[in-house]
């Protein structure tokens, strides 16, 4: 494994990011928010591979901090939070992040979850650009009509590039699923239908409405 990877903790329980820490260092480099006023500045600094971020912070909550975040950078965010409430993993989703665990949560899932979305960021670098009458979505994840552009979350992205590559053909959701976290226990079709409607909203100011639902089946791009 490639341990220059690197994984930033906003979180402001010390007992979590110690045992977050111990264990993720293993294979990772590992950091942690050292003045929670800066948390943009420090995520600019340090330029992680991926964020664990909890909701409940000093100052600003991590919606805050992930909106600032998703102003300029795309590297996935994972939420961790104690809250269960679907509100606000919805919220989560809504807000930037790209998936949602649950205190207590299991290592052993974090682990997978994490190894899951840092393979699929540099397999995904591996894809060429592509192309759907004037727009193009290219390997960083930004979709343009030629005169303006959006920049896709990490998610978002990988969703939207399964399409393109599945052009004028019914994709299924359990394909997506399948494509999306190589192990559809991390996910449900819930949440997936939540990164879509997020997605669609997103690129709607391109003009860009080439995504169909399939009732009962997935989606199509034409």
């Amino acid at each position: 494994m490639n341990t220059q990877e690197k994984i930033y903790i906003i979180e402001d329980d010390q007992t979590i990011v110690h045992l977050l820490k111990n264990h993720l260092s293993q294979n990772y480099h590992v950091f942690s928010v050292t003045n929670f006023r800066a948390i943009k500045q420090e995520v600019e600094e340090i330029k992680p591979d991926l964020i664990l971020m909890d909701i409940t912070l000093p100052y600003f909550n991590g919606f805050y901090w992930t909106t600032e975040i998703r102003k300029s950078m795309t590297m996935p965010i994972i939420f961790i939070s104690s809250s269960d409430d679907e509100m606000d993993t919805v919220m989560a989703l809504d807000m930037g992040g790209d998936d949602f665990i649950a205190k207590p949560f299991s290592l052993t899932i974090l682990d997978a979850k994490i190894a899951a979305f840092l393979r699929r960021a540099q397999q995904f670098t591996k894809d060429s650009d592509y192309h759907l009458d004037g727009f193009t979505l290219n390997r960083d994840g930004v979709l343009s009509n030629g005169k303006e552009q959006i920049t896709l979350s990490p998610t978002e992205n990988k969703i939207l590039a399964i399409l393109f590559a599945h052009c004028e053909q019914v994709v299924s959701k359990d394909e997506l699923l399948e494509k999306l976290w190589e192990n559809e226990n991390f996910i449900d079709q819930n949440t997936l239908s939540v990164n879509m409607t997020r997605l669609r909203k997103k690129i709607q100011p391109l003009g860009f409405n080439r995504i169909h639902t399939v009732r009962g089946v997935g989606y199509l791009l034409k």
